[in-house]
This record gives structure tokens, sequence and C-alpha cells, in this order.
């Protein structure tokens, strides 16, 4: 399962992530089906739950923010994210330790 939530995808790595947005704080939970499950302080409104969480996603991995970008999921609390300059294994040992 863990192959389908963090795969590489040509230069680049791409996450499955399930968001829960207007959370106390923002963290990673475990896991949703197929996905990480992130929980995201911000509210979902005019695009701040989806910066806060590309900002987390960034720190977390270890990379600059115009590394991590949203590849799909704009709308909705599925999302795919999409991280330039690791592994997939450095983003699984980031994220779900």
């Amino acid at each position: 399962m863990r192959e389908q939530m963090i795969r590489q995808h040509g230069s680049a790595v791409r996450i499955t992530v399930r968001a829960q947005p207007r959370a106390s704080r923002t963290e990673v939970v475990g896991q949703h089906g197929d996905a990480i499950r992130i929980r995201i302080a911000a509210p979902p409104v005019e695009g701040a739950a989806n910066r806060e969480l590309l900002q987390f996603v960034a720190r977390t991995v270890g990379v600059g923010q115009t590394a991590v970008r949203l590849a799909g999921g704009v709308s909705g609390r599925n999302k795919v994210i999409e991280i330039d300059g690791v592994t997939a294994d450095d983003v699984r040992r980031a994220l779900l330790g």
C-alpha cells in the first residue's frame, strides 16, 4: 500500500494525501486508505489550506517551497502532491518515519 501513496514519477515524487483542514495543528497522522492523512491548521478558504499543506510538506521533507506543487485535487480533500529533488525513500522516511 505504501508504494501507491509515495511513488516515483519521472524525476519527481508523487504522494497521495487525504487532507483534514481546520485542525488544531498541522501534522501527519497516519494513513487513510491509500493516502497519507495530514491535518492542516488552516481553513479551506481561498487556498489557505492548500498553501499550508504545501509549506508543511516542503518543511518536513527538507526541500524549498518551489519544489513542491499540487498536481491534483485542488478543491477536494484527496490531493496529489509532486515534489522535485528527492527520492521516494526520502519522502517515505520524512513523512512516515
